[in-house]
This record gives C-alpha cells, sequence and structure tokens, in this order.
C-alpha cells in the first residue's frame, strides 16, 4: 500500500496526461499489467490503478508496483487514523485523472455504476468523476451475462445518462470456455484509443 496519502496538486504534472486504470471482477483483469506497461512507453503519461477486491484474484498488484505504478484498493481509502481535513482518496484520485479507463468492467460493476452505488473505492470514485472527465466502459463478462436485459439496460443508462464511452465487448473463446460476444476489447486497442485521444509519442 502506498504510504503516504495521495493529494491530486502534488501528485499531478504539469504536461503530463494522467491515465486511471479501474480494473474489476472479470477474468480480462489479467491483461492490467500489458495495459500499464504498453502505455508506460509513450512520453510524459503517468499512470495510477483502482482495484476491485475480485480484480485482484486475477493479477498481482507487483506486477503494476514494479513498474512505478500505484494500485489502489478499498483499504487505502480510509486509514484508522482518518480525521476530518484529511485528503479523501476517491475525490483525491478523480481530481487527477485525465481520462479513466474501466477495463475490465464485469457485469457486476456495471449494475453498480447504472444504479449510482458508491460501495467501493472504483465506485465512489466514478460517482464523484466530474461529466468532463473522457470516460471509457469495456466490457467483459461471460456470453448469457452479456445477453442478459439487464445488461442492455445498464449499458443504455451508463451510455445515456451518465455518458460514458462504451466499446466492445468482442466475440472469441472466453475464459469459462464458451465461445460468444463477451470478451473485453483487446488490451492493444484500449491502449491506442489513449494515444490517439492525447496523441501521445513513443519514448525513443
Amino acid at each position: 500500500m502506498p504510504n503516504a496519502p495521495f493529494v491530486a496538486e502534488k501528485e499531478r504534472e504539469e504536461g503530463f496526461t494522467h491515465v486511471l486504470l479501474i480494473t474489476t471482477g472479470s477474468v480480462a483483469s489479467v491483461k492490467a499489467p500489458l495495459i500499464v506497461r504498453e502505455l508506460l512507453t509513450y512520453k510524459r503519461i503517468k499512470i495510477t490503478v483502482v482495484a476491485t477486491k475480485a480484480s485482484l484474484a486475477f493479477y498481482s498488484k507487483s506486477d503494476i508496483e514494479q513498474a512505478g505504478v500505484s494500485v489502489w484498493v478499498d483499504a487505502d481509502e480510509w486509514s484508522p487514523g482518518y480525521k476530518i481535513g484529511d485528503p479523501i482518496l476517491h475525490i483525491e484520485l478523480r481530481r487527477w485523472a485525465d481520462v479513466v479507463l474501466i477495463a475490465p468492467c464485469s457485469a457486476n460493476t456495471l449494475a453498480k455504476i447504472a444504479s449510482g452505488m458508491c460501495d467501493n473505492l472504483a465506485t465512489s470514485l466514478l460517482r464523484a468523476l466530474s461529466p468532463t472527465t473522457p470516460t471509457y466502459v469495456f466490457p467483459a463478462m461471460n456470453t448469457l451475462m452479456y445477453e442478459h436485459p439487464l445488461t442492455a439496460e445498464h449499458l443504455r443508462i451508463v451510455r445515456e445518462v451518465i455518458r460514458y464511452n462504451v466499446v466492445g465487448p468482442i466475440g472469441k473463446a472466453l475464459a469459462c470456455g464458451d465461445i460468444g460476444i463477451g470478451a473485453m476489447t483487446e488490451w492493444s486497442d484500449i491502449v491506442q484509443i489513449v494515444v490517439d485521444r492525447f496523441q501521445l509519442e513513443r519514448k525513443e
């Protein structure tokens, strides 16, 4: 766990693109280290990760932290010594972010976002996020979960009410053995969205 409180004003760097990656309880979270490492091959970019408890079943925090990128979890939100006036992590993170990637977005987290729930660090951050912050949702779930009628309604709310950008899912062989629509957009395509939007240049 990071030692010092996260304060956006101190952590932001002028001229850098600040990418906040949220990982949730889908097998596709295994791709998070790949997304981080590839983004770090570009100039003037800062990354931080918010991981739900379920997402850490699929990758180790150390896989990302060894690249110099912090991974924040629910336990980081309210320290035992918290007092009024101390920085509030989900607020500081949303102030820091230039773009938010929810990759992958599980069916569970999608339902939470659509209903406005704030029961963990990730959903609290999203509920506090400025509507001007570009936010991309990359759904990832079993095909029948994706085809469930509630999923279509949740995606409609996310697109039309909250106005996030929904990308995917795609069709392929899924981790469970099924073949169909439900897989997360390819991790390299997720990186390219950030590269194109912010016109990032690769390091020499």
